[in-house]
């Protein structure tokens, strides 16, 4: 009864603690350009806000995974927990611009490596049968809360209109936890002999950091952002780091002289870096979500103030898929469950561009691309990332969430520049596809006669053009036009022009992400004999798929 007692507040204080911070991550969104009016910046400085949380989370995962270990999960989850709430009031307090990216960071140390520390003590203190039913109820938080987020921000500054609301709120909640957490959790370690690895954890910060800083710098035109020194720089920094932090790190593993920082004996194994692989490509997916507000907005006229209630689908789907997946990986394996998460989402991502027209296809849509991300959010990844593992746990799951980590931030680039690359083709659109649009809509309509003099002028302005109208040039048209009518049967063709070029940019993006599901279907098949290779003498049961 006890240790169920324990397995009970174990779970409860993770999850908890793993949706507040995970929370955090997108709540801010919401509030940036209240909060970059607040303190008088511009909106790329505003922009570090999430920037430096972001550079935050990547460097603590690693470095908490390999403490948790080391030390204990129940003292690390209580120190991750006080520095988020430490942070999270500093937030809220900062006199200034620096102290609040400041205060972001010690926000991003808090709370980067509570859904490790929660992992790793459930694979080290669950029964087996289990783990995977308790996995998925975290992964289910992580995911329902990436969404929720800039909802509840929106929800929050309209009640109260204070962005410092936002992070005050974790405060008493980090208290509690932090006194639960004293009382309730029981401890969980692997001890490695050895000294701790200070230099191979400064190498590495520094690695993450310089890799980190070179896939945020790029931008839309991502081909172009590869030749900026600010881009090509830092990421040759990061690869020459981490080369160095290999060598170092064999050699310590080798003379038995100390205790890496990295699981080398794991990044060592084919099987460990196509879970790596897969974890990056689920990382993709989950930034494809970002654009969903976006997408509501430009292809289904939302207005701006609630198209982020329309990612409310999606959330709810990650959060059922996600306890879908623990079922999966308990009835047939992680690798099926993996499978069956690149079916579901590259399935739900097609029919974006394929099918969807109407409010109601979205939500079938957006629900099924949920839960395909939302399975792989929690159980499968994770277990196949630590299976057969005698210690070194947290150290194995925080580089997969770093590398899923490295997948979110580069995909975004990638996605942005289909939009970028359709809206700066609208000059082409408008020549081909305006003229015979206001005619159909036209048709519907009686115009007066002063109307049809000016619809005469627009006319002999549009032909006068060598390669037609812009949509620049609409523009200024349409605050000419006197008559009602006229104005609207303009606005509307304008409107479906655009829609078009939105659905263009949006089809690649979404046609991407379904690639990526595909990608993941391809490295979960690859993974069965390497698996089987790696895990050879019955420490795995083998799957049937």
């Amino acid at each position: 009864m006890a240790k169920r007692s324990s397995q009970f507040w174990a779970i409860l204080l993770f999850s908890v603690g793993v949706f507040m911070a995970q929370l955090d991550n997108g709540i801010i969104s919401a509030a940036l350009t209240t909060i970059n009016r607040s303190f008088d910046v511009s909106a790329n400085w505003g922009a570090w806000g999430i920037t430096i949380y972001t550079l935050g989370l990547a460097i603590s995962l690693p470095i908490v995974g390999k403490l948790s270990d080391r030390y204990g999960r129940k003292k690390l989850f209580i120190i991750e927990i006080a520095l988020f709430g430490l942070g999270s009031l500093l937030v809220a307090l900062s006199p200034s611009f620096g102290f609040y990216l400041f205060a972001r960071v010690v926000q991003a140390l808090g709370g980067g490596g509570i859904f490790i520390i929660g992992s790793s003590h459930i694979l080290s203190t669950v029964e087996p049968d289990k783990q995977a039913k308790y996995l998925g109820l975290l992964g289910a938080m992580n995911g329902v809360a990436a969404v929720l987020g800039p909802n509840i921000g929106s929800l929050l500054l309209d009640l109260t209109g204070k962005w410092h609301v936002l992070f005050l709120i974790n405060v008493p909640i980090a208290i509690v936890l932090f006194l639960l957490g004293l009382r309730k959790l029981e401890e969980s370690s692997d001890p490695s002999p050895g000294r701790l690895d200070l230099i191979g954890t400064i190498i590495l910060s520094l690695g993450i950091l310089s890799l980190m800083l070179g896939l945020t710098n790029i931008d839309i035109n991502f081909a172009e952002s590869l030749t900026r020194p600010n881009v090509w720089g830092y990421l040759l920094g990061g690869v020459v780091l981490f080369t160095i932090l290999l060598f170092f790190e064999g050699k310590m593993e080798r003379d038995r002289s100390g205790d890496p920082i990295l699981p080398i004996r794991l990044i060592k194994q084919p099987r460990y870096l196509m879970v790596l692989l897969i974890g990056t490509l689920s990382g993709g997916l989950l930034a494809a979500m970002i654009y969903i507000p976006s997408f509501t907005e430009q292809v289904l006229g939302i207005s701006a103030e609630n198209s982020g209630y329309w990612m409310t689908p999606l959330a709810v789907a990650a959060g059922l898929g996600a306890g879908l997946g623990g079922i999966l990986v308990s009835k047939r394996g992680p690798v099926f469950t993996v499978i069956m998460s690149g079916v579901i989402a590259a399935i739900g991502f097609m029919l974006f561009p394929l099918w969807l027209e109407t409010r109601w296809q979205f939500i079938v849509a957006s629900a099924i691309a949920g839960v395909g991300i939302g399975v792989i959010l929690g159980a499968p990844l994770n277990i196949l990332a630590t299976e057969g593992l005698k210690k070194d746990k947290g150290s194995a799951l925080a580089s997969l969430s770093l590398l899923r980590q490295i997948g979110m931030t580069l995909a975004p680039a990638i996605y942005a520049g289909f939009i970028a690359r359709a809206f700066n083709n609208m000059g082409t659109l408008f020549a081909e596809k305006f003229p015979g649009i206001l005619q159909q809509n036209l048709a519907s309509v009686t115009l007066s006669a002063d109307a049809q003099a000016e619809l005469a002028q627009i006319g002999q302005q549009m032909a006068s053009g060598s390669s037609g109208v812009s949509e620049g040039q609409l523009s200024e048209m349409l605050q000419a036009i006197q008559d009602p009518t006229l104005k609207q049967v303009l606005a509307d063709s304008v409107t479906e022009v655009t829609k078009m070029a939105a659905q263009t940019g949006f089809g690649g993006l979404y046609w991407t992400a379904a690639i990526l599901g595909i990608g993941i279907i391809v490295g979960a098949i690859i993974l069965i004999p390497l698996r089987k290779k790696s895990l050879q003498g019955g420490e795995v049961k083998e799957e049937t798929l």
